[in-house]
């Protein structure tokens, strides 16, 4: 039985689908993933826009456009500039993904922090939900949140979640969704299995984060938006449910957040059911 899937995070411009990304978006298709958000990072001016060619060519993908922290020193006015004319693209319905990450510290963690905030400062102006990477840094993450976002009312999506129940009721208590990738799969992932177990089901999301973390039958090897399907399996699993449901719930949570429809037209509501920002 052919799945409702959303992939709610996929990075579907990059090189490794040069080969194959036509074929690789049809295996989507035919896997059931009937909406797709593709997520555009920097520095480069140029790639920061990068999902946005995907969503305009094809009506069930979404984008999304942000300054990675891996990426934050390299961010300049120029770049801030660009986001803000790439959110005046109706196809670009979130800002991301933007957030903190200690785990490599590729950036000083200030300049992290301080291009986040900057682009929560966008986003709010722009009206668009933020999608959140957080590695090693929730803490701090939360504490930014706090103080710059959640008056905005606009919530977002916590993406490839792997902390702590706490911390996750945290950011629902903002007006987040969790999204669970492949490491969810993971044979020593049961403290992620059980998060998943536990989050309410409105407020549930999966991904693949394409072409990264591959779920357990693909470990090791490129990930692609047609493996959603096993992330909805393993939470199926763990709360025991059929995966069609996991699935069929997930794409309509997804769709209520961001006010579209079912085929991916929007139908004016936003994040807490309020007239559409767009």
């Amino acid at each position: 039985m052919i799945m409702d899937l959303t992939d709610s995070h996929a990075h579907v411009d990059v090189s490794d689908f040069d080969a194959d990304r036509d074929a690789m978006l049809d295996r989507a298709r035919a896997a059931g993933v009937g909406t797709l958000l593709a997520i555009g990072n920097g520095p480069e001016i140029e790639k920061l826009g990068a999902a946005v060619p995907y969503a305009e060519a094809h009506d069930w993908i979404y984008a999304a456009a942000g300054i990675h922290p891996h990426e934050a020193e390299h961010a300049t006015d120029a770049h801030y500039a660009e986001l803000e004319r790439l959110a005046r693209n109706p196809r670009l319905i979130a800002w991301g993904e933007i957030g903190l990450d200690y785990h490599y510290d590729h950036s000083p963690r200030d300049k992290q922090a301080s291009v986040f905030r900057h682009q929560l400062e966008q986003a709010r102006a722009a009206k668009r939900p933020v999608i959140i990477h957080c590695r090693e840094a929730w803490a701090d993450c939360l504490r930014i949140l706090e103080e710059d976002w959640r008056s905005s009312g606009l919530g977002g999506i916590f993406h490839c979640f792997a902390s702590t129940l706490e911390e996750a009721r945290i950011g629902m208590d903002m007006g987040f969704l969790i999204s669970f990738a492949g490491n969810v799969t993971y044979p020593k992932a049961q403290n992620l299995r059980d998060v998943a177990r536990d989050i309410p089901m409105d407020r549930l999301l999966v991904e693949t984060d394409s072409p990264f973390l591959a779920p357990q039958s693909n470990r090791g090897r490129r990930n692609e938006p047609a493996y959603v399907a096993e992330v909805a399996r393993t939470i199926g699993n763990v709360r025991n449910l059929p995966a069609t449901q996991i699935a069929e719930t997930t794409s309509a949570n997804f769709r209520r957040f961001f006010g579209l429809g079912h085929s991916g037209n929007r139908t004016g509501a936003v994040p807490g059911g309020v007239s559409s920002h767009f």
